[in-house]
């Protein structure tokens, strides 16, 4: 079994396949404070709610934007699996994409991640939405060469800076939409402001992001916690993965094995 983590700043995802299969998959905080031994404990629980153990994995990768927790994983690999972690760097690894950066280094492992498992399944020009604590917007060329893109605030901390900066203003559950783009009250007018603003901000990067891919038209997609709810204020958006990461931890664990 391919153990499969990928650490995000908000949250961490883990994939178990089998062979090719992704069998269970699941969403955690990312706790940068947690030890080797923490992690260790919480994964065993969710392998025994599934009648796994850790005896079981034989392959293990790692995609981290968070330093502290990368160091932490590949501690667990050492402490308590009988495999060597692969850990995911643009600069290091094999990705089989040429990095079209000014510092490759620079680079964001999830966007080296997701650049590459987008391109794996599409072959052909895309841009890549990850709406994760960060907005990032990834662009790969019809070669298959990741050109760059453009990183803006998240949802949650704009929300979070919204309630923290202001005397009157709540923070709002924004996951059911309003009736109306014009807010007839507080609640109503931040839900719109939200979905609507964050929906048009896609729209007009996507049409600028357009102009510099011309004369090819890239594909949209869109993946993290986030991009289902944003998804249908943004026409642009063609297609939600949520497990897009996990699936380039998959190709790039069998590209370097």
């Amino acid at each position: 079994m391919l153990l499969a983590i990928d650490v995000g700043n908000s949250h961490t995802v883990i994939g178990l396949y089998q062979d090719k299969t992704l069998l269970h998959h699941w969403r955690i905080r990312t706790d940068r404070n947690a030890t080797p031994d923490e992690l260790a404990t919480l994964l065993h629980e969710l392998f025994t709610i599934k009648e796994h153990h850790f005896t079981m994995v034989t392959g293990f990768i790692i995609g981290s934007v968070v330093p502290t927790m990368q160091a932490a994983w590949r501690d667990l690999s050492t402490r308590y699996l009988q495999c060597k972690a692969i850990e995911v760097d643009a600069t290091k690894l094999d990705t089989g994409m040429p990095i079209l950066m000014d510092n490759p280094a620079e680079v964001g492992a999830d966007r080296i991640i997701n650049a590459v498992a987008a391109f794996n399944q599409y072959k052909e020009p895309l841009i890549i939405i990850d709406f994760g604590t960060a907005i990032t917007f990834d662009c790969v060329s019809a070669n298959g060469e990741y050109m760059g893109g453009v990183i803006t605030p998240g949802i949650g901390i704009s929300m979070d800076a919204l309630a923290s900066r202001t005397a009157k203003l709540p923070k709002v559950d924004i996951s059911t939409p309003p009736e109306k783009v014009i807010g007839t009250s507080t609640e109503t007018a931040i839900k719109s402001g939200f979905l609507y603003g964050f929906g048009g901000m896609v729209e007009g990067v996507v049409g600028r992001l357009h102009k510099e891919f011309s004369p090819a038209v890239p594909r949209v997609i869109a993946t993290g916690g986030m991009a289902q709810l944003i998804a249908p204020y943004a026409p642009a958006i063609k297609s939600v993965d949520p497990l897009l990461t996990l699936k380039g931890l998959f190709i790039l664990y069998e590209r370097n094995s």
